[in-house]
């Protein structure tokens, strides 16, 4: 079984509701078990400052499933849930967006799976709450830990606890 680590986040509506329902819908699929789950953070957006803030958390899973199907996993299950693929190369309002930040040691650089995450480093939004779970994890493309990696952003954007955790 592979440990993978997911971000799941939304900017709309109900945001730890559906950040919930997501990790229900993927435990229920049978392909993964979730190990563990960060807190909740309220995090600004990315890419798009116009955007209302986001709620963002980590969840560990362990899983039989390849990356590719993980990936297959988790973009039924934005889909399920309503997300509608968009052609627009600009970050968007979104119900609940799951990447794939970790898939053990794994590197993967194929056209529309890339892990670790490409853009990983630059994001405080998902280092803050892996930190939780996995501070000393090296990433393995820049070699350094989370932790170097938090201490080395360029830009440090809000993140704010939200207090409360997603439900297992």
């Amino acid at each position: 079984m592979a440990v993978a680590y997911l971000c799941l986040g939304s900017n709309v509506g109900d945001k730890v509701g559906y950040i919930q329902q997501a990790v229900k819908m993927l435990t229920e699929s049978g392909m993964v078990t979730v190990v563990r789950t960060s807190a909740l953070y309220e995090t600004e957006p990315w890419g798009n400052k116009n955007l209302d803030w986001f709620v963002n958390g980590v969840i560990e899973v362990k899983t039989k499933l390849s990356p590719r199907e993980l990936l297959d996993l988790c973009k039924n299950t934005e889909i399920q849930m309503g997300r509608e693929k968009s052609s627009s190369k600009v970050y968007e309002a979104r119900k609940i967006d799951i990447d794939i930040l970790f898939y053990g040691d794994l590197t993967v650089d194929e056209p529309d799976l890339k892990i670790p995450h490409p853009h990983l480093h630059e994001r405080a939004f998902a280092i803050v709450p892996l930190l939780e779970l996995i501070p000393d994890y090296e990433h393995p493309k820049y070699k350094k830990s989370l932790l170097q990696l938090h201490e080395s952003l360029e830009t440090l954007d809000d993140v704010f606890l939200y207090g409360t955790r997603v439900d297992i």
